[in-house]
């Protein structure tokens, strides 16, 4: 499992600007408003060989009239409760500042690694200011330009010799990893009770692993899996808020850890942005889903329409990938609930399939040919042979063209959508590679 860094600080400190830096990434979340999509805060980073996910506080701090004083400290024990590593970023030319002292304050009472980062060290003479920030009492501050990006290689050196490396899971590969992920409230708990249920006896808890044991082996009515704790679900948590970056933050463990996401959505509620969030985090992980619009017993005067609807709603949020099994239940009647296990069961075999290259170019070369990719600057565009990778953790293909750098989106489009309806790869993202023949 992937080591989680939390970027915490007051703002304007530069979090944002850090993060784009250690993501690698250019998005346009320096001076991000309250109420824009939030799951931009979320990425992976790669130091030294070892990947780990960043994420970066500042974002899920709504209210930004008051001083958020109240906020910034949920969100530091939050990030001090699920993070393996604190990056606590300050200001070298503000010095330190009352709101700096009080997340020290809980930082210092806190058993995690921290590494104190003092931003905006854009020339030498700031380096002697940093100085201050040893009355901290958080050790040494590195000095750190997040725009100009002097200073983050030691930084990172730093941050990575605090991962856990004992991460490796005593699990068997061959069963799959199942996470109910999905905002407060939507029914996780109850689905997972309903699962568990009273016969405690069946079901195994995991141990060995450096974080508390996030797996449940589940083997009754004929399924067998892991079921991926999202940490919620028995250890009741010190922070009590139904802070958004709260359950952010969980659902990231419990994505990464999976196979295959159970989205919980609240039929009472409909889709809202969180869901969104947390579907792209899924989508940025690549991992399966099945969509369980729970509580459906709750909603009134409800027709086949209905579903329909609420279906097609769902689908249209989560465009442009729309092939995706969508169930209507409720947990805590346990309306349909062996159905969700068979879904995610048979996502779970859609994910492992493996399709015989003979068989791929028999489908696949015939419908390329009646619809070849549209020519580019008078230069026609061949594809000859097509097979699947090996050993990837989605479906993967790839197509060998006489000219792969003229073969664009809509195309991929058009041969992913293909594959799709020649092959059940239902609840999965796939690959589409084109590559010179």
């Amino acid at each position: 499992m992937r080591n989680l860094v939390a970027i915490v600080g007051r703002p304007n400190v530069g979090k944002s600007t850090l993060f784009n830096r250690l993501t690698k990434t250019r998005r346009a979340i320096v001076n991000d408003e309250a109420g824009t999509t939030r799951d931009r805060q979320y990425g992976k980073a790669e130091w030294l060989g070892k990947e780990f996910s960043v994420v970066d506080t500042g974002g899920w701090v709504v209210n930004s009239d008051d001083i958020f004083e109240e906020e910034i400290r949920k969100q530091v024990l939050v990030a001090v409760e699920e993070a393996d590593v604190i990056l606590f970023v300050v200001d070298v030319q503000n010095g330190i500042t009352d709101l700096d002292e009080q997340v020290a304050s809980i930082l210092r009472r806190s058993n995690k690694p921290v590494v104190l980062a003092s931003n905006k060290t854009d020339n030498f003479d700031l380096q002697y200011n940093a100085a201050e920030f040893y009355g901290l009492g958080l050790g040494e501050p590195y000095c750190i330009s997040a725009m100009s990006g002097s200073g983050t290689g030691e930084l990172l050196d730093t941050i990575v010799t605090h991962f856990n490396t004992d991460t490796e899971e005593l699990l068997d590969d061959d069963i799959p990893r199942f996470a109910i992920v999905g905002r407060p409230n939507a029914g996780k708990s109850s689905l997972v009770n309903a699962f568990i249920g009273h016969d405690r006896n069946i079901v195994t808890e995991m141990a060995g692993t450096t974080r508390d044991s996030i797996y449940t082996r589940y083997n009754k009515f004929g399924f067998d899996f892991y079921l991926v704790d999202t940490a919620g679900i028995r250890k009741k948590s010190k922070v009590h808020e139904d802070l958004e970056y709260y359950s952010v933050i969980r659902s990231i463990r419990a994505i990464e850890s999976s196979d295959i996401c159970i989205l919980m959505i609240d039929a009472t509620r409909g889709i809202e942005g969180q869901d969104l969030n947390i579907f792209s985090l899924i989508q940025k992980n690549s991992r399966g889903l099945v969509v369980v619009v729970n509580k459906w017993d709750l909603v009134e005067d409800k027709t086949d329409k209905t579903v329909k609807l609420f279906e097609q709603t769902i689908r249209e949020r989560f465009a442009p990938f729309t092939d995706f099994p969508i169930i209507f239940a409720s947990a805590l009647s346990k309306q349909r609930i062996l159905k969700v296990l068979e879904e995610a069961r048979d996502v779970y075999a859609n994910r492992k399939m493996k399709i015989p290259t003979a068989k791929l170019n028999e489908e696949m070369l015939p419908l390329i040919e009646a619809y070849p990719p549209p020519a580019n600057k008078g230069k026609y565009i061949k594809i000859k042979y097509v097979t699947q990778l090996p050993n990837t953790t989605i479906p993967s293909f790839v197509f060998f063209a006489n000219l792969p750098q003229y073969i664009k989106e809509p195309y991929r489009r058009f041969l992913e959508n293909k594959m799709r309806e020649k092959w059940n790869l239902c609840g999965n993202p796939i690959n589409i590679f084109i590559r010179q023949k």
